[in-house]
């Protein structure tokens, strides 16, 4: 309850699936959260360039100009070939949607590993960016500057946590007066130099010795250095379906014009910096500022404005990152979708945004700003080969698309896509070519890296789903024999005795394992539990939890073809979902076993009442049992047989939280002719936890007194518990959250899957269930 209110306070109340609508943002809003990225970039890409044309001296500077209108003309390319990917993709054109559905699955991984790498050095070098123009500001900062771009870090991941509208509510005057700022800056600096009294730099003194003659690499390196510029370009095509609609049309508006203002703004500042004879080298740039700072110096001589331009400077580089927030959780969804990422990527939090894609990318970011000690130098070698590459196969992508479709204008697509694509192709040549040695080949050899894991992911998923689809209904339940765990004489296991005469099985064992306090167990089990005998482990080298799986172990191999299903009494102190990680030898033994093929785990609880109640609790007299039901899968299927075995009445519950999935498992639970009823229990807000929770404290509610409600919960084990983490843990949430209740067991019933060596996890060939006749 705790952590419920403080995340309320901290992020919102959460948002129902009918609001969604009401976050799709108009274009005023939809610019500064998709054109930060690309109108931030014009605050340090003339200075990226000038940093390697100081290689050659002062003369270099000359060359400058040329560069930035070569920049600009491929920037006004990419915008325009952009356009047509929002009208072939209205539902959103990202590189990866564009290279998949038109050059094929590994080209696609491709786009989407270079995006992937593209986000996360936005967010490092725009977050760094934005703390080298604090620091310019503050020069008694910069020893803070790491401390400074984490915590940035962590508050765009809380802001972008509270929602896409909300956070363009917060991004979007700070973007607006940014231009302003710049706007400002470059027509008083103009206007200055048109009176004839224009200012020179503070750095215009400082010496340059010429290292080098102003060859074509240099040139080159300039060239890939101020293509800086065009990041953040693809937001907008990547983002459309938060637009509101018409959504293209809007979308394209919306690149137009931020395409216009980024080509205006950064050949002002490049013209500028050579009219203020702005002169920075590496060594110089922590001393006389960066460039966008001198220019501001020298247009306004300092004071309130030249620190108004700074605070915006600072505040756009900042939320410039919050691009890569918007595109990196969108991409991880969609890749998930394709089973190239975790599927836990598609799950959508509280307030309607790809929580996990956020936090991950905040985790990625940080750990780049500490290793490269947050210097932007240092990160933009990185940056911009996963901008061409994601660039390059768009445009090619699109060309294939008009190729084939041959819609109305097509050929006039392919010249301006083509023309994209070459000349974008070009460029990601040469700029891994010049900045191979200065970093470029980490991304390099990252983007196959990615790709390899993530086609190794979708076999994964793909082999896990068709064994996952393997129907064999089971006519018959296979017989279970119990193993009764108990540690002490107390309520829990009270219940756990009652539940386990209840139910049907072979046999029933209990089982001890004996401690140094065991002698009151041991001495007055026969006086409590006459018809009961109790089987005590003696304390070899080996731990509680050790030998109690050996038990288990051996009970399975003396009989095989039967279930073993492990009862373990638990008791509780609180409702907290946190209590379940208090009895740490139940905690590991639980774990332990959900490994271990052909056993099942119930979790019968008591927790302790503060207050003694005004009406004594009923013994358990009756059971229930209800099996959550995602899919028709096999899983789902041995589930519900083993829960027809234990001889108490079923009810299947389904949690909705999509449509398509609800369709599907009832027209197949209809078509396997099941008797067994099935309640579809809606979920406005995307969770299942919640709906199960309320749902079982009803069905406990409305049962006769003394029922205990048995809740079956179907799990799949994969070979290797790593690889248990790639699929969604909302069985172990259900599980901490449900064991605290009164009157409720928790029963999880894993399935374990074949590895490739068709064998379980545990080096032993899963039961076969019985065929229905």
């Amino acid at each position: 309850m705790r952590w419920a209110r403080f995340k309320t306070t901290l992020l919102g109340h959460p948002l129902a699936d009918e609001e969604e609508e009401q976050q799709l943002l108009p274009k005023r809003l939809a610019l500064p959260i998709f054109a930060s990225d690309a109108l931030s970039s014009v605050a340090y890409a003339t200075e990226e360039a000038m940093l390697v044309l100081a290689l050659a001296g002062t003369a270099a500077f000359t060359r400058l100009i040329p560069v930035s209108v070569a920049v600009a003309a491929l920037l006004m390319v990419v915008v325009v070939s952009y356009t047509q990917t929002i009208r072939a993709h209205p539902d959103g054109g990202g590189a990866f949607i564009v290279a998949n559905e038109n050059l094929g699955l590994i080209p696609g991984a491709v786009a989407a590993a270079a995006l992937l790498t593209d986000y996360v050095l936005t967010v490092a070098v725009s977050i760094a960016a934005g703390a080298a123009a604090i620091t310019s500001a503050a020069p008694g900062l910069l020893p803070w500057r790491i401390e400074i771009t984490v915590l940035l870090v962590v508050l765009l991941t809380v802001i972008n946590l509270r929602g896409v509208k909300e956070a363009s509510t917060v991004f979007a005057a700070p973007t607006y007066l940014f231009v302003a700022a710049v706007v400002a800056t470059l027509v008083t600096g103009f206007i200055r130099c048109a009176d004839g009294t224009c200012p020179q730099a503070i750095s215009s003194a400082a010496t340059l010795e010429p290292v080098t003659a102003v060859g074509l690499f240099l040139v080159l390196r300039a060239f890939a250095s101020g293509a800086t510029a065009l990041t953040g370009v693809e937001a907008v095509a990547n983002g459309v379906p938060v637009f509101r609609v018409p959504k293209a049309r809007n979308a394209s508006r919306t690149l137009l014009i931020m395409g216009g203002i980024s080509i205006t703004m950064f050949i002002g500042i490049s013209t500028l910096a050579r009219m203020f004879d702005v002169r920075i080298t590496a060594e110089t740039v922590d001393h006389y500022g960066t460039v966008l700072s001198q220019l501001g110096r020298g247009a306004f001589g300092g004071g309130a404005a030249f620190f108004g331009l700074q605070v915006c400077t600072a505040m756009i580089l900042v939320l410039a990152a919050n691009t890569a927030y918007q595109d990196f959780p969108r991409l991880s969804a969609i890749l998930a979708t394709h089973r190239l990422m975790p599927r836990q990527f598609r799950n959508r939090g509280d307030r309607l945004v790809f929580s996990n894609g956020i936090l991950a990318l905040a985790l990625l970011a940080s750990v780049l700003l500490v290793v490269f000690h947050a210097e932007v130098s240092r990160l933009i070698q990185l940056y911009v080969v996963g901008v061409f590459t994601g660039f390059t196969l768009s445009q090619a992508g699109m060309v294939r698309h008009w190729l084939r479709s041959r819609e109305r204008g097509w050929r006039l697509s392919v010249v301006v896509n083509g023309l994209g694509a070459i000349t974008t192709g070009t460029v990601l040549v040469v700029v891994a070519a010049v900045k191979f040695s200065h970093g470029a080949w980490i991304v390099l050899a990252a983007i196959p890296l990615m790709v390899v894991a993530m086609l190794r992911l979708r076999r994964h998923y793909r082999g896990v789903g068709v064994q996952l689809r393997q129907i064999s209904w089971a006519a018959e339940p296979r017989p279970t024999r119990v193993l009764l765990f108990v540690a002490h004489l107390d309520a829990a296991t009270e219940r756990a005795v009652r539940y386990v005469q209840m139910i049907k099985s072979q046999s029933v064992t209990v089982v001890h394992a004996v401690e140094d306090d065991s002698d009151d167990l041991i001495h007055t089990w026969d006086l409590v539990y006459s018809g009961m005998g109790l089987e005590l482990i003696e304390p070899p080298n080996e731990s509680v939890v050790g030998r109690l799986v050996d038990r288990v172990r051996k009970e399975r191999r003396s009989h095989p073809g039967t279930i073993i299903t492990a009862v373990v009494a638990e008791r509780y102190r609180t409702r907290s979902m946190l209590s379940v990680f208090t009895h740490r030898h139940c905690l590991a033994l639980r774990l332990r076993l959900l490994f271990e093929p052909g056993v099942v785990v119930t979790d019968i609880s008591y927790r302790r009442l503060r207050r003694r109640p005004a009406v004594a609790l009923a013994k358990t007299k009756h059971l229930r049992t209800i099996v959550l039901v995602s899919d028709f899968t096999r899983p789902i299927q041995e589930a519900v047989a083993y829960a027809r075995g234990l001889g108490a009445p079923v009810t299947c519950l389904h949690v909705d939280v999509d449509d398509a999935q609800r369709k599907r498992l009832l027209d197949q639970w209809g078509k396997a002719g099941l008797e067994i009823p099935i309640e579809i229990l809606e979920s406005h807000y995307r969770g299942i936890v919640g709906p199960v929770v309320h749902y079982v404290k009803e069905a406990r509610r409305l049962s006769l007194p003394g029922t205990l409600v048995n809740v079956v919960i179907p799990e799949f084990i994969v070979p290797g518990r790593a690889a248990q983490l790639l699929h969604n843990q909302t069985g172990l949430v259900i599980k901490g959250a449900l064991a605290p209740l009164i009157g409720v067991a928790v029963t999880s019933v894993p399935f374990h899957l074949a590895g490739r060596n068709g064998a379980v996890s545990a080096g032993e060939q899963p039961v076969p269930a019985q065929k229905a006749e």
